[in-house]
């Protein structure tokens, strides 16, 4: 044999002992790892909800329970005392429950921690106390029972270390600063995301209440609270279907922006859905709008707002925006050609404050308070809504 191809041949000997090593060390790599990856418990149910449509629960033996929200991590809600496991999903939150030290960045979430009897377990948030309409937890920020930490996108770090918070609550406005949400789930807690505002239904944005309860042990209270509300909102569909006396009024709900532009809620959203729970129909439901869901309102020109809500029955103003209007008179002084307006004319414009958006418990007072309104039941005191004079 030449001297090449002796050569040749003890390369070709060494290459395939080196695979041979490697192969061996590959299998022997994914043994251990075989071996120390935790056996994944027996999935016992799969909880969908009825109206969500953004998350499901799954559970498992051992008090395992795999959280799914649409387009987000798997969240694994781990019982204490029990060893870690992911149950198999890459990439899984590992959330240790009951949380008892939770920053909570989503506001709308706080009245739910309230009902389900749980702000002991807040201890630090991003909206300040003169924000919240409701008096008690206004008073407990104040109070540094839960410490304002910042805005959303610029939270304190260092005090949220010094809380041990132990799971960081974020509303969907954590998108616009996903470092962020890296920075809290690197430095301080899982960043766990909601997104109930996603829903369309509004029973389905209510129960989501289902999954705070499932975080802070409390699944039994949260299941009553959701069947209580449902329960009142049947009744009120339950009136509708009596009723045969008139069709359903077209109602509008907006807000005029500051940049001359008219903020909307898109046709379709859990609000638009509460219009039409409550009797009424969507003044704007004909609007051409772009396949954009990242957002549940939208700023439309004048003339397009004008065309198609000139002729509704009922205004409705987003006062938890703009707080200023308090009459009619001030309705006009924005733009005179709201005199046009047959809802106007008629007295029919009410102005909707911050506890229609903070109050997510309250889903069946906010249909009540729009069934009042759009079918004139002068006998109901109502809530959210207050009519313009």
């Amino acid at each position: 044999m030449s001297r090449t191809g002796v050569r040749n041949t003890v390369l070709l000997a060494g290459v395939l002992c080196l695979a041979a090593v490697l192969t061996a060390c590959s299998r022997q790599d994914a043994r251990v790892e075989a071996e120390a990856a935790p056996a994944v418990p027996e999935k016992l149910e799969t909880v969908k909800p009825e109206f969500a449509t953004q998350f499901f629960i799954e559970t498992y033996a051992g008090g395992y329970k795999r959280v799914h929200i649409e387009g987000e991590d798997e969240y694994i809600l781990t019982p204490e005392g029990a060893p870690e496991n992911g149950l198999g999903f890459k990439n899984a939150r590992v959330i240790r429950t009951p949380v008892r030290r939770v920053y909570v960045a989503a506001s709308s979430a706080m009245d739910l921690f309230l009902r389900l009897g749980a702000l002991d377990s807040v201890a630090a948030c991003s909206t300040r106390a003169d924000d919240f309409a409701n008096p008690e937890i206004a008073a407990r920020i104040r109070s540094n029972k839960i410490r304002y930490v910042g805005k959303y996108g610029a939270p304190d770090y260092e005090t949220l270390l010094a809380l041990r918070c132990d799971l960081a609550l974020e509303s969907t406005m954590i998108y616009h600063s996903p470092k962020t949400k890296e920075q809290l789930q690197r430095l301080v807690a899982p960043a766990f995301v909601e997104r109930a505002n996603y829903e369309n239904e509004p029973l389905g944005r209510l129960e989501w209440i289902k999954v705070y309860g499932a975080l802070l042990g409390k699944e039994a209270e949260a299941d009553a609270i959701f069947e209580e509300q449902r329960a009142e909102v049947d009744a009120i569909a339950a009136k509708l279907r009596a009723r045969t006396d008139r069709a359903p009024k077209r109602v509008a709900f907006f807000y005029l922006a500051s940049n001359g532009c008219v903020n909307v809620r898109k046709p379709g959203d859990y609000l638009s859905k509460m219009i039409e729970t409550a009797g009424g129909t969507y003044a704007l439901a004909n609007l051409k709008l772009p396949n954009d869901d990242a957002l549940s309102t939208v700023n439309i020109d004048w003339e397009d707002f004008y065309r198609e809500a000139v002729d509704a029955d009922v205004l409705i103003y987003n006062g938890s925006i703009d707080s200023g209007l308090s009459t009619l008179d001030g309705l006009v002084a924005k733009n005179e050609l709201f005199k046009d307006f047959k809802a106007v004319k008629e007295g029919n414009v009410w102005r909707a404050n911050m506890n229609l958006y903070q109050e997510s418990s309250g889903t069946a007072r906010a249909v009540a308070d729009l069934y009042a309104a759009i079918n004139g039941d002068e006998t109901r005191e109502t809530t959210f809504l207050e009519r313009l004079q």
